[in-house]
């Protein structure tokens, strides 16, 4: 009775100190041996860069014709007959697409672009447009875009496209762009999409795929990769460094395990990408620091845990984070809070102790929000019991050396003299954000 009693008594003046400001919420923790940095990881493909053009730069081609008088139509008869198969199937039209679709002239249809075909130098469909068009029916996609050997780009978001994506698409030698998002796709990854060898956007979000994505999608030479809200899960592929993308979003799904070390690979090239929203776990690799490029970095709404490594104040051009969620712990880098373009970070609800004075310089200037962590001293916390619970229980990361790291030069920063918002500034304009936003159907 007498140590039931003790231990009683002891928990409640812990909670009492917490509460006052007397006590730690947890004790500091060691500090780490300074090391070497590792060597920066590198990527394991290589890309061409600049980019080679789809079709030879010195040719004379036609200058784009009339729609109404185009001349000679490239694929005519065959384009005609599967545009015709694709009629009969759609049985719900609202925006009146399918009675345009009359007569020989397949540059009137509406949704079809025209456009020169470079190694034909005649007029031919280059595009096809169906986005927001809300389709009924049971429309298989690539029987449609077999048909249409001269197509540069194909956007057919909020639709009722579905079917088996086959072999073949490797022959359409100009396809550069394919939207298929928020349509009836089920099943694995279509990895025949990767065949098509010059897509530099691909947009593949809210739809149902599920399983596994292969090693070969971040080794596929792409400027633009949305694969969010499906149902993708399992790990994220050892090799996600080797994406040249400079846009990423594999949010909302349900990837779970570690965020790869190599992601400190695609440096070059890497601008904004979206991990929120998964199942993700364990501590942040200090590689991320090398992500100098970056402006966006979203791990919300996951399971990751530890501090936030020394390595994150390299991010130079980072505008946007957002850790929100977690269960990320300890003192909030003061290196972070000086990087020269912060405009929102969010690391509320998680289990942060301790702020410096640049972050509490950007929290008075509404940059950093940090409620509902465990930080005293600062309004909109969580409560002592919580805080409490959550370190009663012994914590680590593998590789606890690294999250001293900083292997850069750090930036000078731009807030230092800042002591008021500056409300004419003009708010980062991300262009991921925007993928997290289902399409009209």
């Amino acid at each position: 009775m007498v140590p039931k009693l003790l231990f009683s008594t002891f928990t409640i003046l812990i909670t009492c100190l917490f509460s006052f400001g007397i006590a730690q919420p947890c004790p500091r923790p060691r500090p780490c041996p300074s090391i070497s940095p590792p060597p920066r990881p590198t990527r394991t493909v290589s890309y061409v860069r600049p980019r080679p053009p789809l079709y030879d730069p010195s040719l004379r081609l036609l200058p784009r014709q009339p729609n109404n008088n185009p001349g000679p139509l490239a694929n005519r008869a065959r384009i005609l007959a599967i545009t015709q198969e694709l009629k009969r199937n759609i049985t719900f039209d609202p925006q009146n697409y399918t009675p345009t679709w009359v007569g020989n002239n397949y540059c009137l249809f509406k949704g079809f672009i025209c456009d020169t075909v470079p190694d034909l130098n005649i007029t031919g469909l280059a595009g096809i447009d169906f986005n927001g068009a809300r389709f009924g029916g049971n429309l298989n996609f690539y029987r449609f875009i077999q048909n249409l050997p001269d197509i540069a780009i194909f956007h057919a978001n909020s639709n009722n496209f579905s079917g088996v994506i086959n072999q073949g698409l490797s022959g359409l030698r100009y396809f550069y762009e394919i939207d298929l998002s928020n349509n009836k796709f089920i099943g694995g990854f279509p990895s025949n999409v990767l065949s098509a060898k010059n897509l530099t956007f691909v947009d593949l979000r809210f739809n149902n795929y599920l399983g596994t994505i292969p090693r070969s999608l971040f080794n596929f030479d792409t400027d633009v990769l949305f694969i969010n809200n499906n149902v993708f899960g399992q790990g994220i592929p050892r090799n996600l460094g080797n994406t040249p993308a400079l846009y990423l979003t594999l949010a909302n799904n349900n990837f779970n395990g570690t965020i790869p070390r190599s992601i400190g690979a695609a440096w070059e090239t890497m601008t904004e990408v979206l991990l929120l929203g998964n199942k993700l776990s364990g501590c942040l690799p200090f590689e991320i620091g090398y992500l100098n490029r970056t402006t966006v970095f979203d791990v919300g709404s996951n399971r990751l845990t530890g501090p936030i490594p020394q390595s994150f104040g390299c991010m130079a051009k980072l505008q946007l984070l957002n850790m929100a969620h977690n269960r990320f712990y300890g003192a909030v880098p003061e290196v972070l809070c000086r990087l020269p373009n912060a405009f929102n970070f969010t690391l509320s609800n998680n289990y942060f102790t301790q702020v410096g004075p640049q972050c509490r310089r950007l929290i008075k200037l509404r940059r950093l929000n940090v409620n509902r962590n465990c930080i005293m001293g600062l309004p909109f916390q969580r409560s002592a019991t919580d805080c409490a619970n959550f370190f009663s229980k012994p914590r680590s990361c593998a590789r606890e050396s690294t999250f001293s790291i900083i292997p850069c030069r750090l930036p000078a920063a731009s807030l230092r003299t800042r002591t008021v918002f500056q409300e004419d500034e003009v708010a980062p304009s991300p262009k991921t954000y925007n993928a997290l936003e289902k399409p009209p159907h």
